[in-house]
């Protein structure tokens, strides 16, 4: 497989319900592994790609990215699109490999690793379930790549950001909710009082949400 990545994986033959995870800039692929045991009781099948792009995180660490830190300049957005061909292979792969539910598959970001996940999901609307964008933002050069269909129309998402955001204001979360709206997408957005993180109520929340949206969802009566 083009990616390097991990793997949570329920009991049971499948197919399971399942959710690719993309790291934030600076982080590994095991960084949101921690996440399985903590949604839906460990229920969904998690793959967490490793970032291609190797970057220092400090003293004698590296850490991996999706695409090169704008530091406030223009986005690199063909960083972004290598990426996003990448994701797209390593998705088709994975869907061969692992036992995974199409009907119930689900995409996650956080931070820059919640830029590629609206860029893979709302790019191909069709192939999810949901999608999670947790302390990220949709970039406006990303924009005119979207267009308004049933597709997107359909696609449950969740936007959960922290009003102490230090890294990426919260501004920006609301600025990415409004051009959502803007194109008709089902979307529920949660702030809470935190900064760049995941903390317990936002993991009870996107639990919950996972459950209703996509766990449920396609599930035949072999599966109850």
């Amino acid at each position: 497989m083009n990616l390097i990545h991990t793997i949570y994986q329920p009991p049971g033959a499948g197919p399971h319900p399942t959710i690719l995870t993309l790291h934030g800039r600076g982080a590994n692929a095991f960084d949101l592994l921690g996440l399985a045991p903590h949604l839906c009781d460990g229920q969904f099948l998690i793959i967490c790609p490793q970032a291609p792009l190797e970057v220092p995180i400090g003293p004698d660490q590296m850490g991996y990215a999706w695409y090169n830190a704008s530091r406030g300049g223009t986005p690199d957005t063909d960083g972004m699109l290598e990426s996003l061909a990448a994701l797209k292979i390593f998705l088709d792969d994975c869907l061969k490999q692992y036992p995974i539910d199409p009907k119930r598959l689900a995409v996650l970001g956080f931070s820059q690793g919640g830029v590629m996940a609206y860029s893979l999901a709302l790019t191909n609307p069709q192939r999810f379930a949901g999608l999670a964008a947790l302390s990220t933002w949709l970039p406006r050069e990303l924009t005119p790549r979207l267009a308004i269909s049933a597709a997107i129309q359909a696609l449950p998402t969740l936007i959960q950001h922290g009003t102490n955001d230090p890294q990426i204001e919260v501004d920006r979360a609301r600025d990415s909710v409004t051009r959502l709206r803007e194109l008709n997408v089902p979307l529920i957005f949660k702030e809470y009082p935190m900064g760049h993180e995941i903390r317990p109520q936002g993991l009870f929340d996107l639990s919950a949400w996972l459950e209703e949206k996509v766990r449920a969802a396609g599930r035949s009566p072999l599966q109850e």
